[in-house]
């Protein structure tokens, strides 16, 4: 039976390194590896970009979350936002079998696509599935409570079936107040401040001021949490990953 997790979450900026001076997807690929991650939540994948495969001569020839996940691990992916080059939206990659996925749209506007994508992976040994909710939400305070709220109604239903749920991703929530919505509706306990007692800073990347991005967890003990600051994360993305490590309740 598999009783601990190890879980990532990381706005990758379509593969590209800060301020888009050079593409990192291959190093972003290893740096993942070396984490050894059983799941990860991805934000701003580029699933499709034409424009980029013209400009870097080394751009994968697949959507980027089938380039991170390699043979090693499952994917899903929901494409977001749509452009003339292409569209890109979150992902998920899972070591272990993945059920079923459905990328829902709360966009709080046509300017800015938003998306909710959840995702049922079946864990060895486990009786209950575990449900997985990758997120990317507004920049808007307004649109994140929305999002926040249809996360809420979303997973109720599973919550109060005790069932494992995992929430991570690029929350935009500068203002700390994602955490009262997910603890009060959901039980949920975000990993940083159970490993530490406060929230990781993650962005930018060069210089971490603002806590963007989390993961909340239910059902599962958190055994440890880190923000992957310095050489080489601080320079893959304008956000630092963050991972956990996580025992099943």
């Amino acid at each position: 039976m598999t009783a601990k997790l190890r879980v990532v979450t990381l706005n990758i900026h379509k593969g590209l390194s800060q301020f888009n001076r050079r593409m990192v997807i291959h190093e972003l690929r290893e740096g993942l590896r070396t984490l050894a991650p059983d799941l990860v939540f991805l934000q701003e994948v580029a699933g499709l970009n034409q424009r980029h495969a013209l400009r870097f001569a080394t751009w994968p020839g697949e959507s980027q979350h089938k380039f991170l996940a390699g043979e090693e691990l499952k994917h899903v992916y929901g494409p977001n936002r749509v452009h003339q080059h292409g569209h890109y939206g979150n992902a998920v990659l899972s070591r272990y079998p993945i059920l079923s996925s459905e990328n829902e749209d709360v966009s709080d506007h046509r300017f800015e696509r938003r998306g909710l994508l959840h995702t049922v992976v079946k864990v060895p040994g486990w009786r209950r599935n575990l449900h997985c909710v990758c997120v990317h939400l507004s920049l808007h305070e307004r649109g994140r409570r929305r999002q926040l709220e249809a996360i809420a109604a979303r997973l109720e239903e599973l919550a109060d079936k005790r069932l494992p749920i995992i929430v991570a991703g690029d929350f935009n929530d500068w203002r700390q107040r994602a955490s009262n919505i997910l603890e009060q509706s959901l039980g949920m306990t975000e990993v940083s401040v159970a490993a530490g007692g406060r929230h990781g800073r993650t962005y930018p990347s060069m210089l971490p001021l603002l806590h963007l991005d989390r993961i909340y967890v239910r059902g599962f003990k958190v055994l440890d949490s880190q923000v992957h600051s310095g050489p080489p994360w601080d320079l893959l993305s304008d956000h630092l990953a963050v991972s956990a490590e996580l025992e099943r309740d």
